[in-house]
C-alpha cells in the first residue's frame, strides 16, 4: 500500500496518510546540540532550530555541558573566554598540539576519555527524547555522540556542523557518526584526510540567520543608521568585543582618507564606554551589543574583524570584503589561511598595518571588486536551507521505524 508523508507548519506532527485508511499521526523530533565556547556555536544552533521549526517539525535546542553539569558548563565556557582573551599563545599551543596528534590517537585521547564519562548521561536524555535527527554544532558534542553510538547504539541520524573553515582537532573522533557539514567543497580533502568517507561529507556551508540574506541598499541602510551616504568601515571584535579595537579605531581615524566608522563592542561595556568618551576627527558611531548586525553590514564597504567562523560567513553572505585583525590562535588562524588562499580577504600583519590595508582597498576599486568576486566563489547563503531540508529528508526516511512501534491512531 502506498503511504505518503506530509507535514503541517501549524503543528509539531508529521501526518501519515494511507490510501483507504484514517489519518494517523507520528511525532517526529529533531534535537540540536551546542556547547558554549563563545557565541558562534550557539547562534548557529539557534538558526538551525528556527529553520527546522519553520518546516513544521518539533525541535529542541540543548547546551550539552549545561544539561550534564552546571559546573562543567561554567568551567568550559568561562575557561574558553579567559584563555582566548588572556592566554592566546598558550591556547594556540594546545590547539596546534591537538592538531598534530597521530592519526590513530583518537581512541586514547584525553578529550575522548574526559567526555566518555558523560556519554551514558547524555544517552539517557537522547533515549528519552527519542529524536529522529540529531544536529550538533560543536565537535565535543560529536565526541559524546560517537561514544554513545559505539557503546550504546543510536537510532537517530546525526549531522555535525563545522563552524570554521577547517576541521578542528577531534573531528576525527566523530567517524562513526553519519554526516558532517563543512564550510565549502574545498574542505572535503581535509575531511577525508581525517578519515571521513566522501559519502559522509556535505559541503553546504556554515549556516547563518536568514536576515543576513536580505538585500538592503547601502544608502538606505546608512540613512536608517543616521549616517552620511559615503564610504563606511565596520569594526567588530566578536560578541565579546575581543581584540585591540580601541587602537584599531584610532589608526583608522588618523588615516587621511575620507570615510566614516562604525564600531560594535558586543558585550564589552568597558570598551563601549571608553570609545564613547573619546574624540575623533572622523564620524565614529559606537554600538554595544546589537541585534541588527545585518543592517550595519549592509551599510559598510568593508569590515575590520577577527575571523570567527560565523562572523566571516555573515560577511561573505553580504559580499563585504574582510580586513582581518587579531585572530585567535588556532581555529581562526586556519580561517585566515582559507580566506587568503581563496583571495577573499586581506590580513594585517607586522608588515601590513591596518591603515595600509584600508588605503589599498579605498584607493583601488578594482582591488575591492576582486575581493567581492572571490567572495562570490566561496559564499554559501543557502547553507541553512540545505541543512534543514536535508534533515527533514532524514526524518522522512526514519519515520517508518517510529510508526511501527509508537503510532497511536487519531481521528481525522
Amino acid at each position: 500500500m502506498h503511504i505518503s508523508l506530509y507535514y503541517s507548519r501549524n503543528c509539531d506532527n508529521y501526518f501519515i496518510y494511507a490510501v483507504g485508511m484514517e489519518r494517523i499521526s507520528v511525532i517526529v523530533r529533531v534535537l540540536v546540540l551546542t556547547i558554549t565556547a563563545g557565541e558562534g556555536h550557539n547562534h548557529t544552533a539557534a538558526a538551525i532550530k528556527e529553520g527546522i521549526e519553520s518546516r513544521g517539525v518539533e525541535c529542541r535546542l540543548v547546551d550539552v555541558y549545561k544539561l550534564l553539569s552546571e559546573t562543567l558548563y561554567k568551567a568550559f565556557s568561562e575557561g574558553y573566554l579567559f584563555a582566548t582573551k588572556y592566554l592566546k599563545r598558550l591556547y594556540g599551543d594546545f590547539y596546534y598540539l591537538a592538531e598534530n596528534r597521530g592519526k590513530d590517537a583518537n581512541q586514547s585521547s584525553p578529550m575522548r576519555k574526559a567526555n566518555s564519562s558523560f556519554a551514558k548521561m547524555l544517552s539517557k536524555y537522547v533515549s528519552t527524547y527519542d529524536p529522529d535527527v540529531i544536529i550538533y554544532t560543536h565537535v565535543f558534542a560529536g565526541v559524546l555522540l560517537d561514544e554513545i553510538k559505539v557503546k550504546y547504539g543510536l537510532r537517530a541520524t546525526t549531522m555535525g556542523i563545522v563552524t570554521d573553515f577547517r576541521l578542528h582537532p577531534y573531528w576525527e573522533e566523530n567517524l562513526h557518526l553519519d554526516y558532517v557539514v563543512c564550510a565549502d567543497k574545498r574542505l572535503m580533502y581535509n575531511a577525508m584526510q581525517k578519515g571521513f568517507k566522501k559519502s559522509q561529507l556535505l559541503p553546504f556551508g556554515i549556516p547563518i540567520h536568514p536576515k543576513f540574506l536580505k538585500e538592503i541598499p547601502k544608502d538606505e541602510a546608512r540613512k536608517e543608521l543616521g549616517l552620511e551616504n559615503k564610504r563606511t568601515v565596520l569594526v567588530m571584535g566578536g560578541s565579546m568585543g575581543f581584540g585591540d579595537i580601541t587602537e584599531n579605531v584610532q589608526i583608522l581615524d588618523a588615516l587621511d582618507v575620507d570615510f566614516q566608522i562604525m564600531v560594535v563592542c558586543g558585550s564589552n561595556k568597558k570598551l563601549c564606554d571608553e570609545l564613547s568618551k573619546m574624540e575623533f576627527s572622523k564620524t565614529v558611531k559606537v554600538f554595544g551589543y546589537v541585534n541588527n548586525v545585518e543592517l550595519l553590514m549592509s551599510a559598510s564597504d568593508c569590515i575590520v574583524t577577527k575571523p570567527g567562523g560565523l562572523t566571516t560567513s555573515e560577511s561573505l553572505a553580504k559580499r563585504i570584503p574582510l580586513i582581518i585583525v587579531n585572530p585567535i590562535p588556532g581555529q581562526e588562524d586556519r580561517n585566515v589561511e582559507f580566506l587568503l588562499n581563496n583571495g577573499a580577504a586581506i590580513a594585517t600583519s607586522k608588515h601590513l598595518k591596518l591603515d595600509e590595508a584600508i588605503w589599498i582597498c579605498f584607493s583601488d576599486e578594482k582591488r575591492l571588486e576582486s575581493l567581492r568576486e572571490a567572495i562570490s566563489q566561496i559564499r554559501h547563503p543557502d547553507a541553512l536551507d540545505k541543512i534543514c531540508d536535508f534533515a527533514i529528508e532524514r526524518v522522512k526516511e526514519n519515520y517508518e521505524i517510529k510508526r511501527n512501534g509508537n503510532v497511536s491512531d487519531e481521528n481525522a
